[in-house]
């Protein structure tokens, strides 16, 4: 399988599913021993084992949540509605300038093909499309 720059995804796939393991060794031993050093003595509780950590890790995550932060996914797009709606309010000679100053600013973060877009007229096909009529 291949990803859009010709690449394969098969050694992304496992380093990412390796790390995801070996994240979750890493927090489970850090469970384990945390435990092992601080109920005993406290509390007078068991000494625990790894699978037990684990599993104490996971009650607590369906216990107290996963805390999935969806707000600052939302803010994102709150960010762009805005910008749409001042864009919309704007002289051309506004709106010009304006992408200007937001293509210089983020320049590093898109690409030409990207830019181009900010020119491109909806109305007016891509050039992709003018080359093949």
């Amino acid at each position: 399988m291949r990803n859009n720059f010709g690449r394969r995804r098969g050694p992304q796939v496992l380093k990412f599913i390796i790390m995801g393991v070996l994240f979750i060794t890493v927090v489970g031993f850090a469970t384990m021993l945390l435990w092992n050093c601080l109920i005993p003595e406290l509390f007078h509780g068991p000494v625990i084992n790894f699978w037990q950590a684990l599993g104490l890790m996971l009650l607590g995550k369906l216990l107290f949540g996963w805390h999935n932060h969806h707000d600052k996914f939302g803010r994102g797009r709150e960010w762009k509605a805005r910008l749409k709606d001042r864009m919309a309010n704007m002289t051309p000679e506004e709106q010009d300038k304006m992408r200007e100053h937001l293509r210089n600013r983020c320049r590093t973060g898109f690409g030409a093909w990207k830019r181009d877009d900010w020119h491109r007229d909806p109305e007016q096909p891509k050039n992709e499309e003018k080359e093949s009529h």
